[in-house]
């Protein structure tokens, strides 16, 4: 049985493509089943103390799943930056961006070095379960100090050993990981949250010239 579900796997995807068009295939997929019940969007956004004003950026945005979320939260004066490397996925943001009279969001196609964000900088750098994606991480999060803003935070959601089907997938990042790894980069643990039941949740600010050893 699971040796003909395997075979007739690309079928279902193809006649799913065929059927939605493969970058709202991708868009379902990014969302995940029952999302918002483990995401916890609510507290989440919550914990992250967005002000009104805040610019901010996506990174990893995916099918817009936290990007109309967190436009919804700071505002219309300011923005939220939908960054991804996958264009299509950035067209469907824009376009669902526009369907739903948004005004404050931007969809901008990076690579998988630079997200291109505006000179100008965000307060908060935004990056939900795509961590374990990225590649080079001490050096691209380096690279991200250069888009924030004074007193500006990174937060990092990001499924860990307690998730799995993303273990089995090795689509994790241990929070140990990501703490030891974003030091390097520049940064300092500010908080982190255990609320959510199979992900870690970790906020970081740079680390200061004065603060440096």
């Amino acid at each position: 049985m699971v040796r003909a579900a395997k075979k007739n796997f690309p079928s279902i995807v193809l006649a799913c493509c065929l059927l939605l068009g493969c970058g709202k295939f991708k868009q379902l997929a990014y969302e995940g089943i029952r999302r918002d019940q483990w995401q916890q969007p609510d507290k989440v956004i919550a914990a992250l103390q967005i002000r009104p004003g805040d610019a901010i950026a996506d990174v990893g945005a995916g099918g817009g799943y936290s990007t109309f979320k967190l436009a919804k939260a700071v505002g219309p004066a300011d923005k939220v930056y939908a960054v991804d490397i996958d264009q299509e996925m950035t067209e469907l943001i824009s376009q669902q961006a526009q369907k739903d009279a948004v005004t404050n969001v931007e969809a901008i196609v990076a690579n998988e070095d630079d997200p291109f964000l505006p000179k100008t900088g965000v307060d908060l750098l935004f990056t939900g379960n795509t961590y374990h994606h990225l590649e080079n991480r001490v050096a691209y999060f380096s690279n991200l100090r250069n888009y924030l803003r004074p007193g500006g935070k990174i937060a990092i959601i990001d499924f860990d050993r307690r998730a799995w089907i993303e273990g089995l997938l090795r689509h994790y990042t241990p929070g140990e990981f990501i703490k030891r790894e974003m030091e390097p980069a520049g940064y300092r643990l500010q908080q982190e949250f255990e609320f959510l039941d199979r992900q870690s949740f970790i906020i970081f600010i740079v680390v200061k010239e004065n603060q440096k050893q």
